[in-house]
């Protein structure tokens, strides 16, 4: 069954593994955002791990990120595909890294999601702002 839900976690869980390592600090950003924002405010806190699970599971299988992308985009509505995208930025920013794959898999979600190049550059922007760090 497909659930805005299920995309949007989906969404994350690609980000967060497109680097080949899931770090604590995005995975803590994934359990925040399920837990605070509005658009999950009906979904069931306690099946994230399932919802997890199940996109490891299939991005581990052949062709599995086209699989993933697919199920993102039959899953969610056009009206929260900005909010896709800007849940994948505040992932990809919160650990602080800029890695190449993961540069690479925001620009495929955002032409999968078909956003416009400048709402994206507003999106990833304000993610970066969000996650800065104080310098040392």
């Amino acid at each position: 069954m497909l659930s805005h839900h299920a995309g949007l976690v989906y969404v994350m869980v690609l980000v967060s593994a497109a680097d080949g390592n899931m770090t604590d600090a995005e995975l803590k950003t994934i359990g925040e955002i399920v837990e605070f924002l509005p658009v999950f405010s009906d979904y069931d806190p306690s099946l994230i791990l399932k919802t997890t699970a199940a996109c490891a599971e299939l991005l581990d299988s052949d062709d599995g990120m086209n699989q993933a992308l697919e199920f993102i985009k039959a899953s969610v509505p056009l009206s929260l595909r900005e909010t896709a995208y800007a849940l994948a930025c505040d992932v990809a920013a919160s650990d602080g890294e800029g890695h190449a794959e993961t540069r690479r898999l925001m620009e495929m979600l955002r032409h999968w999601l078909e956003i416009d190049r400048l709402i994206a550059a507003a999106i990833e922007r304000g993610a970066i702002a969000r996650f800065v760090r104080p310098l040392a």
